[in-house]
């Protein structure tokens, strides 16, 4: 099916899926270059890390949180935005850990979230035909002939963006921005809103002071490594241009080629064809990769897919984050996990309740049912569990800001309130509400002994 040979640039040999059609092929050769010649956003001893990290949830002992914007925007690269959602999810994590009792990898969709796939290559408005908006990596969305025509100048863009970004968070985690030894600064003003969750999230803030206090107190001394946490990022690999262009190998694994723009990317439904380009890229990589998992695929195309993927099935190299939606679940994924299962092989499960469960208003704005996401969430914590699989983490498109884009949560946001706080230029993604009620939801079903 695929040749064994691979060099980052075999992709180009295979059909395409989500191709973007540049007019200037000079100048996305030139762009392509100086990406190259640029350093690496992040290290391939990270990378090993985090995909140690995966084989652990694999195994239960671990629990991915996987989070963040549906697609990034160049202009929300600021402080204060980048910031708000790093905290939402360290402290959804804190909430897991709490309710589970073990340990969160913390995976951010962010520092590269710039392209997006789209249903159709176009889009037409009062009898203009337009390119689709593909995410500020490729253009942008005002409806012009202008900003739709995509610019390879926005990948050196993307970049950079990426690196201010990731460069923040990490200052913020070395910095003390997750220190547990102050577990007071994580209020919950916002929870105002449910009472109930104001006060089981206090309880755990105050647990895990009181816990600190002890074990210190036991050791002696201050225990520093609780001043900082591991935190990774992870995009969907959609742009293989951009991705090629930060492929390398490094002096101390000369026999391995790592994607060096992010820790964890991912192949979307739409682009995991078995004999496409995005498969032959990822199959070369030594990243850990995700592959979204749709109702359309069967048994048998996703131990072809594993086998393309993973042949040497390293646990950790390969996490199946299946959406199904609501009403396709039950159907669709204890199927895809008896095979699995029968095949022996390793594979982390994560499950996405958002891209399944998304619907249209009736005037026409783009919204996600909280009760129906945490509904195939609870699910797929049963059928896994039914089924004697481990479900290794969750998936989610969340802002730490106080958005109105998807409806039902503690506050009963319903849809006369998305008009009031509606900014995602694509996917409608949790408020931070939402977010921590979702973990309050998980912890408590790990709390009663779910694995």
């Amino acid at each position: 099916m695929h040749e064994p040979s691979w060099i980052p640039d075999s992709w180009r040999s295979k059909p395409m899926e989500q191709r973007v059609a540049y007019s200037d092929s000079d100048a996305l050769r030139s762009a392509i270059t100086e990406l190259a010649k640029l350093p690496p956003l992040v290290t391939s001893w990270e990378v090993e890390a985090l995909k140690q990290q995966l084989a652990e949830a694999s195994r239960g002992e671990r629990f991915l949180l996987q989070g963040g914007d549906c697609s990034e925007s160049f202009d929300d690269c600021q402080a204060s935005i980048i910031a708000s959602n790093l905290k939402v999810l360290l402290k959804m994590s804190f909430v897991l850990i709490y309710g589970c009792r073990k340990q969160v990898i913390r995976v951010g969709r962010f520092a590269g979230q710039y392209a997006k796939p789209r249903s159709a290559e176009t889009e037409t408005r009062d009898g203009i035909t337009l390119p689709s908006y593909r995410g500020p990596l490729t253009n942008r969305p005002g409806f012009t002939a202008e900003e739709r025509t995509p610019q390879p100048a926005y990948l050196l863009e993307g970049y950079h963006r990426s690196a201010l970004t990731i460069n923040f968070i990490r200052g913020l985690v070395d910095g003390g921005f997750a220190d547990l030894h102050h577990p007071e600064f994580w209020n919950v003003d916002f929870f105002h809103h449910a009472a109930a969750a104001a006060d089981d999230y206090r309880q755990i803030i105050d647990s895990i002071g009181a816990a600190i206090h002890f074990m210190e107190t036991v050791a002696g001394r201050r225990l520093d490594e609780l001043t900082r946490v591991d935190f990774f990022t992870s995009h969907e690999g959609l742009h293989l241009e951009y991705e090629q262009a930060q492929t390398r190998q490094v002096p101390r694994r000369p026999d391995k080629w790592y994607n060096l723009c992010t820790h964890f990317p991912w192949i979307g439904d739409r682009t995991r064809r078995l004999d496409g380009a995005h498969i032959e890229y990822f199959r070369g990589i030594a990243n850990p990769v995700g592959v979204k998992v749709g109702p359309s695929m069967t048994p048998e195309q996703l131990l072809d897919l594993i086998e393309i993927l993973n042949p040497h099935d390293e646990p950790g190299r390969l996490t199946l984050i299946h959406r199904f939606g609501v009403k396709r679940i039950a159907e669709c994924l204890p199927q895809l996990i008896e095979a699995v299962l029968r095949a022996g092989r390793h594979v982390t499960w994560c499950c996405d309740p958002m891209h399944g469960n998304t619907l249209v208003t009736q005037s026409g704005v783009k919204t996600r049912s909280f009760d129906e996401i945490l509904d195939e969430l609870n699910q797929a914590l049963d059928i896994h569990q039914g089924l004697g699989s481990i479900l290794g983490g969750v998936h989610v498109e969340l802002t730490g800001e106080d958005v109105t884009e998807c409806i039902g949560g503690a506050r009963g946001l319903c849809e006369a309130d998305l008009g009031r706080a509606y900014s995602s230029e694509v996917d409608p993604r949790l408020n931070y509400e939402q977010a921590l009620e979702m973990a309050f939801a998980i912890a408590r079903r790990m709390s009663r002994g779910w694995r």
